[in-house]
């Protein structure tokens, strides 16, 4: 009996969604091209890493290595793409990593998933929030210099921020009803604004910004000792190798928001060749211009000369360009907008799709459908934004955004894995009726049969192996990169941690081996993973490596978020979901 039980919760944890085989076939819906989607990906990752993030880990986490830092980024980033664009040619559902996670490897897992990613969307939101605010600050500050010098007769300064503020709750307002041109506008704004940026620093670039000693260090010292920032040790590394972990993980909060293309798969003209298509161009674009602007700042100023907190636009100011300072400031205020109210839609999609799936309350559903809940949401966004701004500092909140988004990457890393190794339907079904095996397996598991598979097809008993072994890897990827993370101990020779590195990757090799002798499925579809299963497995690897370099500070704020959503969990969701959803 005791055994009945326990395995029954067991099954619990791991049940699947099913979903049915009708994927929005609705051609008048199905509206999106190839360069919507591009527009969405890039639109709504474009904004706060470069406004305000770049200045930050120049200045204070890798200093001129923050190129490095930004292809390390770029790197995980594109492998993280590359697996969302098979896994949502599998299951052309619109979605998210919940979804995929759900249909894939189980509720426990989906539920993780999706509360992970609402801790990542409502802190994305903050962070935009927060900069829009820096950058209103900004471009008042700018028109109030500007006013008071010229009209200073008939204008006061309070007029200034209250016009603008009324200009932005007009705008919020009528947001939503905005046709995909406004959104076409304000990701072309973003672009050419960068554009911009990436020219001006090459023409006031300087070489010798990235070589810099402790004798420039003392010269820039007697003109403003006050403004300068950390010199570490000088040169092209300035803060080590640490320095450039640490940086890479904040640089990739830039690249957060791509996935966003996902929640577009049913209304996209040609899905299963546009959703690849639009995640490799934005995954380019997005890096071709953060890996331009890295090189522009950190050639146009030296990094001791940037403060935590500065902007962009400043950078300008500091090579005496000043209508450059206000070009950049005017395009980033209205760019930033864009981005604000974009993240509100994936949050209430994401909440009904988990109350409708029994994990969250079912009252969500009636308060999601209420007419006016986008107007509230902004309302309550920014309340949410303002009494964390006393509480957290804005790498804080970063950082919470981080580890969420790290986490949904992963676990879309895992289903690819999965996927890729399971039986045909036989049902008719396409690929996305993604559910258990319940029939009796006939085939017993040997240690021949892990490395030398009897059927050139996936059968239910490897689809368990592959099932087991990617849980397996994972846990032992994490185990590696909690002990890489204490790499000095490691370059000093101690034998105990050198030890413990070998042996897990032994077991993790053999593991990725067993994986790899598994049979795959032959589904046609238009994109795949290339060199399955090693480019997901270092796609978990990266994103839990770049997640170790985050403070224990945050991984414990981070605790109390899942603490809660556990006790919702256990307590709630896992007895009112029904087996049939």
């Amino acid at each position: 009996m005791p055994c009945q039980t326990f395995r029954g919760f067991g099954q619990k944890l791991v049940r699947r969604r099913k979903l049915n085989a009708q994927v929005a076939e609705n051609d008048r819906r199905r509206r999106l091209s190839t360069l919507d989607l591009v527009t969405v990906g890039v639109g709504c990752t474009l904004g706060v890493g470069v406004y305000v993030l770049a200045c930050e880990v120049v200045s204070n986490q890798a200093g001129p290595s923050f190129v490095i830092c930004v292809l390390i980024a770029g790197l995980s980033s594109m492998l993280a793409a590359l697996c969302y664009a098979e896994i949502t040619a599998r299951v052309p559902h619109s979605g998210s990593a919940y979804l995929y996670s759900h249909v894939t490897i189980g509720e426990l897992w989906a539920f993780i998933t999706g509360w992970n990613i609402i801790l990542s969307l409502v802190a994305n939101t903050v962070i935009h929030f927060h900069v829009l605010f820096l950058a209103f600050e900004s471009l008042r500050v700018t028109l109030q210099e500007f006013i008071l010098t010229h009209v200073s007769h008939y204008v006061r300064e309070d007029h200034i921020s209250f016009t603008f503020f009324f200009l932005l709750w007009l705008l919020m307002y009528f947001w939503y009803d905005s046709t995909s041109s406004v959104a076409k506008v304000l990701t072309l704004v973003k672009i050419l604004v960068l554009s911009f940026v990436i020219i001006a620093g090459f023409i006031k670039g300087d070489l010798h910004n990235w070589k810099l000693t402790e004798d420039d260090y003392v010269k820039a010292g007697l003109n403003d000792t006050s403004s300068l920032g950390p010199l570490g040790s000088g040169g092209f590394v300035p803060f080590g190798f640490e320095g450039i972990l640490r940086g890479a993980a904040t640089c990739f909060c830039p690249f957060i928001g791509f996935e966003k293309i996902v929640s577009e798969v049913e209304k996209a003209q040609n899905p299963q060749h546009s959703i690849p298509r639009s995640f490799v161009i934005s995954l380019f674009i997005l890096f071709v211009l953060y890996f331009g602007v890295s090189l522009a700042l950190t050639l146009m100023v030296p990094y001791y000369q940037l403060q935590p907190g500065s902007t962009l636009p400043e950078a300008f100011l500091f090579i005496g360009w000043a209508p450059a300072y206000y070009v950049v400031v005017f395009g980033f205020f209205f760019s930033l907008f864009g981005n604000t109210f974009r993240f509100i839609g994936p949050i209430k999609k994401l909440l009904h799709d988990m109350a409708v799936n029994g994990l969250l309350f079912p009252v969500l559903i009636k308060i999601l459908s209420w007419r006016f809940f986008y107007r509230i949401t902004y309302l309550i966004l920014m309340i949410i934004a303002t009494i964390a701004t006393f509480f957290f500092g804005l790498i804080d909140v970063v950082d919470l955004m981080f580890i969420g988004s790290m986490i949904s990457y992963s676990m879309v890393a895992i289903c690819v894995l999965i996927l890729r190794y399971q039986p045909e339907r036989r049902n008719g079904g396409n690929e996305s009726e993604v559910q258990e095996e319940n029939g009796p397996a006939e085939e017993k598991l040997t240690l021949q049969g892990l490395l030398f598979p009897g059927s050139p097809t996936p059968t239910p008993l490897s689809g368990r192996v592959v099932y087991v072994c990617s849980s397996l890897l994972a846990l032992l990827l994490t185990l590696l990169c909690l002990v890489l993370a204490q790499w000095p101990v490691l370059l000093s020779g101690n034998l105990a941690w050198i030890s413990v590195v070998v042996l897990l990757l032994v077991l993790i090799t053999g593991i990725t081996g067993i994986i790899w002798r598994q049979p795959q499925s032959s589904s046609p579809f238009h994109f795949k993973v290339p060199a399955l299963p090693l480019l997901p497995v270092l796609s978990i690897f990266m994103n839990i490596y770049l997640m170790m370099q985050v403070s224990a500070a945050t991984w414990a704020r981070f605790g109390v978020w899942m603490l809660i959503g556990f006790a919702l969990y256990f307590s709630y969701a896992i007895q009112s979901v029904q087996p049939g959803l």
